[in-house]
């Protein structure tokens, strides 16, 4: 699919919600519906040494802007790919002094585009960016706060000739950001590094149970000839057949909350109220908050209420712990909190995911691989009750437990995971995004020894010991990342 092409969209009159998007044909699922690329995007402030800030990858040894001393690049190819939208920035960071914050400094890029290339910059642009939705005015105080204070420093910040803005014009900016920023992650999916902004992509409505996805693909700038390089862009791609005139949506929070919490969040960041049949209809709140199906004795309500308020508490202990990396403590307070819901809470309710995925993490990082499994295990079947069967947090949640199950020298069950994983992220991601890549390279490895393992187990185990013992797999790096973060 060409970047910018917006055959497969059109706008359309979306009712309550305002605009929105609708399929101009029929569309199967893991078609790419369009590629954007970002009208302006910025690498956060906490990562500004460490990300790319032309093409978002998380790297080592990146090399420094000369000038203005902020800006990162992989090399020379991403430094020129991205002067354009630097040249302002760094004058202004010189003139300054330091860089301001990431959303002052995302607001700057965005007015310096309008000023060059006016709002729309290419005949598939939908809306002009400053026609987007700001919200400004249903902002509650303390985010009004917010806003008068990165408007001062905005204009301490602003360098443009002698083109000034209203602080009306300014706030309207940062509105627009707020709203419809976009959260970039790096090249492996693992860490979230920057924001963006994609004027059509906006246009975009929510659902909880979506029928598409958003996922950044940072293109490819390896090549000798800067004619063959593919500019970072977001795909939005088809979950499923989505028929001829049916609106596209996507989910701008994670499903795994009870309906009224999505509700709420979606109200306080987005400034509706959601009405979809999953909201509506409060689908799936009962295996979120289920109890554990019992063969004897039925559990009394209190018991249900009592582990429900231990666990709440209990992962509020296990958050703190790993905030201060106390990660045996972490294990420590997770094994206890699973014993209590034994018995008593379903493998889908939402404190017992969550227990779960942090014990299984953090036990596969400290290499307690067998354990980690099982409990892997437990919480994908749980996902896999919640989740669209297509989503890219389900996909990715399967890959790591297959990988976990790998070194536990639980091959064939490792092996069949790894393989449902990637269907999925074929779907979500494509065939060409780094994550997929990877995953494609784990599929045939995992194949291959388990051929070898049929053939010759005991030696098999021996070749696996001594790989385990040379390095740590990238479902470890994931953790330590999460952790870092």
């Amino acid at each position: 699919m060409t970047v910018g092409n917006m055959e497969s969209a059109e706008l359309f009159d979306a009712g309550k919600k305002g605009r929105g998007l609708r399929a101009t044909k029929e569309l199967n699922a893991g078609e790419v519906v369009f590629a954007e690329p970002s009208f302006s995007a910025v690498v956060f402030d906490s990562l500004a040494t460490q990300v790319c800030h032309s093409c978002f990858r998380h790297q080592a040894n990146l090399h420094r802007c000369a000038q203005c001393k902020f800006a990162h690049y992989c090399n020379r190819t991403c430094q020129t790919a991205c002067w354009d939208e630097h040249k302002q920035e760094c004058g202004a960071i010189r003139k300054i002094g330091k860089a301001p914050s990431e959303s002052v400094r995302l607001a700057a890029r965005v007015l310096w585009r309008i000023h060059k290339d006016t709002g729309i910059v290419s005949d598939s642009q939908l809306v002009s960016v400053d026609q987007l939705e700001d919200h400004v005015a249903d902002l509650p105080e303390e985010d009004g706060k917010k806003l008068k204070i990165d408007v001062h420093s905005f204009l301490e910040y602003w360098s443009y000739g002698r083109k000034q803005h209203s602080v009306e014009d300014i706030s309207h900016i940062f509105g627009i950001i707020k709203c419809n920023g976009f959260t970039l992650s790096d090249q492996k999916g693992l860490q979230a590094v920057g924001v963006g902004l994609f004027p059509n992509l906006c246009l975009v409505n929510h659902n909880c149970w979506p029928n598409c996805t958003v996922i950044l693909n940072h293109g490819n700038q390896s090549a000798v000839s800067s004619a063959l390089h593919s500019q970072r862009r977001i795909e939005l791609r088809a979950l499923e057949k989505i028929a001829e005139g049916e609106e596209l949506t996507v989910s701008y929070v994670d499903f795994l909350s009870l309906s009224a919490d999505r509700q709420k969040k979606l109200k306080e960041n987005f400034h509706f109220d959601c009405t979809c049949e999953h909201c509506s209809q409060h689908i799936k709140d009962d295996l979120m908050m289920a109890a554990a199906e019992s063969e004897g004795n039925k559990l009394s309500a209190d018991t249900v209420k009592e582990v429900t308020a231990f666990s709440k508490e209990c992962l509020e202990k296990i958050e703190m712990a790993r905030v201060d990396r106390d990660y045996q403590e972490v294990v420590k307070l997770c094994r206890e909190c699973l014993q209590k819901q034994e018995n008593v809470l379903a493998d889908t309710h939402l404190y017992k995911l969550r227990v779960l995925s942090i014990a299984s993490e953090v036990l596969s990082f400290a290499q307690s691989f067998a354990e980690a499994a099982g409990l892997a295990r437990r919480m994908v079947e749980g996902y896999k009750k919640l989740y669209h069967p297509n989503n890219a947090q389900l996909g990715m949640a399967i890959m790591r437990a297959g990988i976990t199950h790998w070194h536990a020298g639980q091959i064939e069950v490792g092996h069949g995971m790894i393989c449902k994983a990637y269907r999925i992220l074929m779907f979500t991601h494509g065939p060409n995004h780094a994550i997929t890549r990877d995953l494609e390279s784990m599929r045939r490895q995992t194949e291959l020894e388990l051929k070898m393992f049929k053939q010759n187990e005991q030696g098999y185990h021996a070749m696996k010991d001594a790989a385990l013992n040379d390095t740590l797999f990238c479902s470890n790096q994931h953790v330590q990342m999460k952790h870092e973060m």
